[in-house]
């Protein structure tokens, strides 16, 4: 059965929604990434709760350090994630352009439904170790790395170009979505009964995606089926052209750069048990602001018909996100930390749809998943590397310097990438409009 192909011209709004299969998986995975952000927290907060109250002394120089084992226990997560990311992305990508993207995808989600079922097993029959958490952690960010690829190149299967903008703002919105109703929801569950029900949650939730890629009429062929060896030629090609994109590699630079410097958000239990005094429950609310910030950012982006001057938006977005950080790490007051917490949300959201979008259109499809997977090194690699390095300082010199000092980093960053690539600082909404067309 063909979907239905509005008018070029349509102005109608969350157009992408109108296209079945495009619903179908949107509703699948926000259900899925519910699931997702709801053992993301409560996987932090298991870790702060297991070593609570623990110290590590490190001689360095002839001088005795006492390091906070929370902080580098949280740090560290970020360092077990990155490792499979850095390993598995690339090898998705070929795999995306190279597979059935549909039938790679229900193949992940069983992985990965297998892996949070074997996570809120141990748990809930306290046979949980720091070890296990990182283990199986490190084994869902690896069915991620695969993943992800797929995810993103298959959008623009499912929609018309000119709805392409909208679905990725569509998608954006979905994340942070989930990211408000997750994190809530795991505060109240970790605070309420034994963490391990959140994990058989996620592991529940997966089953929302699988069913709606085998309800999807989408049959889709291999995008590049010259790369179905999966050799060495077809990821040097994937490589070459995204490196090659003065546009692309300054926007993967920007995701980097911002990722690494401002991940905050593993820093949150500290900061809401030691900082601002509000416990597991405050933890939990706390985790909503960001997404909340990014869900006004997002429908405001899924609303409008296109962003102008794309280029500086992006730029003033992910300098925003820095200077909201920096001042969010000062913060001693619930409300103001909620509102700057927001806003770097606000910031991140809008620079994501951007650069979603303009990845995409300036992809061609037999390369798009290979594209995706070098990106997924910078910006699901940053944030993973960036807790390692908040989780390190934080541990020598406590939370708030070390997400002030992130923030600050993120604004002079973001600052030589606008002097750097011009082309990206000029880059306009008519140069979008005319890659779609050459498209």
């Amino acid at each position: 059965m063909t979907q239905p192909t509005p008018d070029k011209n349509s102005t109608q709004r969350l157009a992408a929604l109108q296209h079945r299969d495009f619903f179908l998986i949107w509703i699948g995975y926000l259900i899925s990434s519910t699931g997702t952000q709801m053992q993301f927290i409560a996987v932090n907060w298991h870790i702060f709760d297991l070593l609570r109250g623990e110290t590590y002394t490190l001689q360095l120089f002839g001088r005795e350090f006492a390091l906070n084992a929370s902080a580098l226990g949280l740090g560290s997560i970020g360092l077990v994630r990155v490792i499979p990311i850095v390993l598995f992305a690339l090898l998705g990508g070929l795999l995306a352009d190279a597979r059935d993207r549909r039938k790679l995808l229900l193949w992940v989600q069983v992985a990965s439904t297998i892996i949070a079922g074997l996570l809120a097993v141990l748990t809930l029959t306290d046979h949980i170790t720091i070890l296990m958490i990182y283990l199986l952690t490190g084994a869902g960010a690896a069915a991620s790395a695969m993943e992800q690829p797929a995810r993103q190149s298959i959008v623009p299967n499912l929609v018309p170009r000119h709805h392409l903008t909208n679905a990725i703002s569509l998608n954006t919105l979905m994340n942070f979505l989930a990211t408000v109703i997750g994190p809530m929801l795991s505060g109240v569950l970790v605070g309420a009964f034994d963490v391990g029900i959140v994990y058989a949650i996620n592991a529940i939730s997966f089953v929302a995606v699988i069913i709606s890629l085998l309800l999807m009429e989408y049959r889709g062929q291999a995008a590049a089926p010259e790369a179905s060896g999966l050799g060495w030629g077809a990821l040097v090609e994937g490589l070459r052209f995204t490196f090659g994109s003065r546009i692309i590699r300054s926007t993967m630079l920007l995701d980097f750069f911002a990722t690494f410097f401002s991940s905050a958000r593993t820093m949150l239990p500290i900061v809401a048990e030691n900082v601002l005094g509000v416990g597991v429950q405050g933890y939990g609310l706390l985790s909503t602001a960001q997404p909340i910030g990014a869900l006004i950012a997002g429908t405001v982006m899924a609303w409008r018909e296109d962003v102008k001057r794309q280029g500086v938006v992006l730029l003033a977005s992910v300098a925003i996100y820095g200077a909201a950080t920096a001042l969010f790490g000062v913060s001693t007051w619930f409300i103001l930390s909620y509102i700057l917490f927001a806003l770097t949300g606000a910031g991140d959201t809008v620079s994501t749809v951007i650069r979603g979008t303009l990845r995409q259109v300036l992809t061609p499809d037999r390369l798009r998943g290979r594209m995706v997977s070098v990106n997924m090194v910078f910006f699901m690699g940053g944030p993973q590397l960036g807790e390692l390095e908040a989780g390190l300082v934080a541990a020598v010199w406590g939370a708030p310097l070390a997400i002030v000092s992130g923030g600050i980093a993120t604004v002079l960053l973001t600052a030589w990438i606008a002097w750097s690539y011009p082309s990206l600082r000029n880059f306009t909404r008519e140069q979008m409009i005319a890659a779609e067309g050459l498209g």
